[in-house]
């Protein structure tokens, strides 16, 4: 039996500190809005800080794996917190909200820029009037000069990890090579596993442009975790957009 999955070992390498920060920029932002939507909510870790600072959260999230660590860590934290399995470029009929969050530059997941634009129609159709909308996205920055060539290896006596990041073969567009060996029992060793991750941004006036096209209005764009300005070696862009 495999030891830790794919949805574990990410979760184990994930920067925990950052979640504080998103839960901060939202707090901010929201003042006072209560029911929120958050896509690709992963393992959980926000979607928990924003109910325990007295939100009505839902987590939403293509992977059940993931949503089983929500889960888990949900009951540990003695919360309760609703979490659907789905796709951010079809959400249905799950209601409306009175905001929508989509951090960890989940919408560079998107293949190109009409796919961008389904999710922000579908954001736009889930949220009361309004309502807001915040995501974050690799700056161009980020995904032009310091993804590509970059390499990470991490190393336990139950798991090791090596993430690199190559230029992808359309503007602005990176591809991760993930490499897991897990511990397993049954082999007395470790497997290896692998994942190839794509991901593509815009530039800032692509995704503003798109945003209003949609019906947003008031489209406000900052970097770190909004509290500066958008410079020319931001990393991650910020955006609030509201219904």
């Amino acid at each position: 039996m495999i030891y830790q999955s794919f949805a574990t070992v990410y979760d184990r390498l994930m920067d925990h500190s950052l979640y504080t920060q998103w839960r901060d920029y939202t707090l901010e932002q929201l003042q006072g809005q209560a029911s929120v939507l958050e896509l690709a909510c992963g393992a959980g870790d926000l979607a928990i800080l924003l109910k325990q600072a007295g939100l009505d959260v839902v987590g939403l999230d293509l992977s059940e794996e993931m949503l089983s660590i929500a889960s888990k860590k949900a009951t540990e934290a003695d919360v309760t917190l609703p979490l659907l399995q789905g796709d951010m470029t079809d959400l249905g009929e799950i209601g409306t909200f009175d905001a929508v969050t989509c951090f960890d530059d989940s919408i560079c997941y998107m293949p190109d820029l009409d796919h961008v634009k389904q999710v922000f129609e579908q954001v736009y159709q889930r949220l009361n009037v309004g309502g807001q909308f915040l995501f974050d996205a690799h700056s161009l920055h980020q995904m032009d000069d310091l993804f590509p060539g970059f390499m990470y290896n991490d190393k336990t006596e139950e798991t090791a990890f090596m993430w690199t990041s190559y230029a992808g073969e359309v503007p602005h567009s990176v591809e991760h090579d993930l490499s897991f060996f897990v511990w397993d029992d049954q082999i007395d060793g470790y497997q290896e596993l692998n994942e190839l991750h794509h991901e593509r941004t815009y530039p800032l006036a692509d995704f503003t442009t798109t945003l209003e096209q949609v019906g947003f209005k008031n489209v406000q764009v900052s970097a770190d975790f909004g509290q500066n300005a958008v410079q020319s070696d931001s990393v991650r862009w910020f955006f609030s957009a509201v219904k």
